[in-house]
This record gives structure tokens, C-alpha cells and sequence, in this order.
């Protein structure tokens, strides 16, 4: 039940802030969200440019070759 006190308002939600660990606002008032600043958004975005960051990936397979797997290989 709200109170009345609070009638209207809604609650602003605050997270954890990926970059720098402070508290971020988590609401359309902040553009840089889910970072706390700009500031922060491009430290992120310069670690991902400088790859700093990766996603995990699996080795290509050495046995197989491009041409047994090319669709247009000609086959006889």
C-alpha cells in the first residue's frame, strides 16, 4: 500500500555502476546508463575498442579444410 506521502512518485532505482563500482541511476533521467557518467561509458567503451575485452570463442578445427566445406567446390 502506498502511502500518502508518496502517492505519485515512483521509487528510482539504483545499480552498481559496471565501470567504477558507484551507484548509477537506473531511470530515463540518466543517458549514460548503466554507467554512472560519461566518463565511465567511455573508459567501457575504449576497453572493448582496444580489446580489452573479449567473447569467448571455440578454436576453428585444423583438419577441415575451406575447400571440403566451400559450397561451390566443384565435385566429380
Amino acid at each position: 500500500m502506498t502511502s500518502p506521502e508518496n502517492a505519485g512518485k515512483t521509487a528510482t532505482r539504483h545499480v552498481r555502476c559496471p565501470q567504477c563500482g558507484g551507484d548509477a541511476e537506473w531511470s530515463p533521467a540518466n543517458p549514460f546508463r548503466p554507467f554512472c557518467s560519461a566518463r565511465c561509458k567511455q573508459i567501457d567503451l575504449g576497453a572493448w575498442a582496444s580489446e580489452q575485452y573479449r567473447v569467448p570463442a571455440s578454436q576453428p578445427d585444423e583438419q577441415r579444410s575451406f575447400e571440403s566445406t566451400s559450397p561451390f567446390s566443384s565435385r566429380e
